[in-house]
């Protein structure tokens, strides 16, 4: 089929704004009228892969999302779920981080249709909804302190067993075999940040040593009056957690007493 033809076929399924420009022998770029938010263009290339058309990304579309998003965090919990799901549901292989689509019966329409589908969903990870951010935001908590905090030295949604053993005053992680163990909390909104404010007056109370850590999705969400009696009774914070990911790190291994990370 003639890069004309294959052209047409484009248009008639996807819109008159696709254009093919070739780049070399039985390859081409493929422009669509389809951009990611920040007004750059899908990468799109149609080309011959062992006799047969292939539509690949070429590995942009994660690097795109790499930007604002930790790789890590494309490769498991919410996110990967919603990716992987996108991806099985057009038929695109994920190679090495490579998508891509194999055009079967010169159905050149139908597959320009599905990859671009799929690419724009993948894309949409970046807007997930907030049930789904806080899940992720709390994935990403636990990926990072599972990794950097050893399992004999931490436990997740911890209370206090002598004051507190029907858990109504829960800690998101607490580091152990410490004088004074971290508490460590995961603040994504308002409410959270009111009852981490009460957990720690109550640890207060208990007089039970610790230390207080509060890792926030991003603080400058947090209403001033709540973060500012936040504030009073937590020692160390994080703006967020993207950004401050390698101080989070250094700080837990640190304070903790770990002997190196092991991210």
């Amino acid at each position: 089929m003639n890069p004309e033809t294959i052209e047409k076929a484009f248009q008639e399924k996807v819109g008159r704004k696709v254009r093919l420009t070739s780049e070399g022998l039985d390859r081409y770029r493929v422009f669509t009228p389809f951009l990611f938010d920040d007004g750059d263009h899908l990468c799109i290339v149609l080309h011959r892969r062992n006799g047969s058309w292939v539509l690949s990304d070429e590995g942009h579309t994660f690097m795109h999302l790499t930007y604002e998003l930790d790789e890590k965090w494309l490769q498991q919990g919410t996110r990967n779920k919603i990716i992987t799901s996108a991806l099985a549901g057009f038929g695109v292989d994920d190679a090495e981080g490579e998508l891509r689509l194999n055009i079967p019966n010169e159905r050149f329409g139908d597959a320009l249709f599905a990859f671009v589908q799929a690419l724009l969903q993948v894309c949409d990870v970046r807007f997930l909804s907030r049930e789904r951010v806080r899940s992720a935001f709390w994935e990403d908590f636990k990926e990072l302190l599972g990794q950097t905090v050893p399992e004999n030295r931490r436990t997740f949604d911890f209370h206090e067993p002598d004051h507190d053993p029907e858990g109504k005053y829960k800690v998101d992680c607490r580091i152990n075999h410490l004088p004074r163990p971290v508490l460590v909390f995961a603040i994504p909104n308002d409410d959270k940040c009111r009852d981490a404010t009460i957990t720690l007056l109550q640890f207060e109370r208990w007089s039970v040593q610790h230390q207080s850590l509060a890792i926030f999705e991003d603080q400058e969400s947090i209403n001033r009056k709540v973060l500012a009696r936040f504030s009073d009774v937590c020692e160390k914070q994080f703006s967020s957690l993207g950004a401050n990911r390698d101080r989070i790190v250094r700080y837990v291994t640190e304070t903790a007493g770990i002997p190196g990370s092991v991210i």
